[in-house]
């Protein structure tokens, strides 16, 4: 009994020399993540954009070590970007990376091709403090697409320049953009110019509006007025005609069947006789 005990006793020596002799695990001193928290992030921007166009996003972060418990960075917290696509090329970000301070988000823009496709902007936010550093993913989808374009030309009728002014940009009644437009000189004119990436328009008549509201009636339009539209037709999607064929299909295949069931009762009838 006793020999069991010593045995018992030493096992568990043993064991105790081992525990204390390991590293301390991460983690074991509070938070893995670090003081301010889980690192978290998010890229904002379009989700549509025209051919050769410019898109801008916003990064924002926040957590790992990098972070205070109150908000306040006072490590480094770093973004690192790439775009993936079928086709890159002429596609590019910049700058592809860069920190986030305080209240300040970092900003980047996106150049597209004139390429219809999804490309992916994939960021990696690191959170770092000294010698620890804690990462996290996330990305975007961006769906680059031939725009509707509407076009017309401005005149400046008046003997005075008319100073940059901007131009609104309806569609059936809502605003989907703007146009700044440059000085104008005295008697001179200038080529607007608007695209409007969409992922789709519903069938049917769509109107695009501009209204000449903030230059007194002294820029006009090629009608001598200050509102220019155009209205143009989306024509409904052909009609899906794969139920019918196959439905025919069918019915032509029972016929066949039907066809061959009687000849072979007749061929089965006459043969008997």
């Amino acid at each position: 009994m006793r020999i069991a005990l010593r045995a018992l006793l030493l096992v568990g020596l043993l064991l105790v020399g081992t525990v204390a002799g390991l590293p301390a695990l991460p983690g074991a001193h509070g938070n893995p993540s670090g003081n301010g928290g889980v690192v978290t992030g998010n890229i904002t921007g379009p989700k549509v954009l025209a051919y050769h166009g410019v898109g801008s996003f916003v990064i924002n972060g926040t957590g790992g070590p990098a972070v205070a418990p109150n908000g306040t960075i006072t490590g480094n917290l770093s973004y690192y970007l790439t775009v993936q696509g079928p086709n890159t090329t002429g596609v590019s970000i910049a700058p592809s990376s860069g920190r986030i301070l305080t209240n300040i988000p970092g900003e980047v823009k996106l150049n597209v091709a004139n390429v219809s496709e999804v490309l992916t902007i994939s960021v990696l936010l690191a959170s770092t403090q000294n010698t620890t550093n804690v990462t996290t993913n996330f990305s975007v989808s961006v769906t680059v697409v031939q725009p509707f374009i509407l076009s017309t030309t401005l005149y400046n009728i008046g003997n005075q320049s008319v100073t940059s002014f901007p131009v609104l940009v309806n569609l059936d009644g809502a605003v989907v953009g703007n146009v700044s437009v440059p000085t104008m000189l005295p008697h001179s004119n200038y080529a607007f110019v608007f695209q409007y990436p969409t992922l789709g328009l519903s069938s049917g008549s769509h109107t695009f509006s501009i209204y000449l509201t903030t230059v007194h009636g002294l820029v006009r339009f090629a009608n001598d007025t200050t509102v220019y539209s155009v209205t143009f037709y989306i024509p409904a999607p052909p009609p899906s005609y794969t139920l019918w064929y196959v439905a025919g299909a069918v019915a032509f295949i029972g016929a066949l069947f039907i066809f061959g069931a009687r000849v072979g009762a007749r061929r089965r009838g006459t043969s008997k006789k």
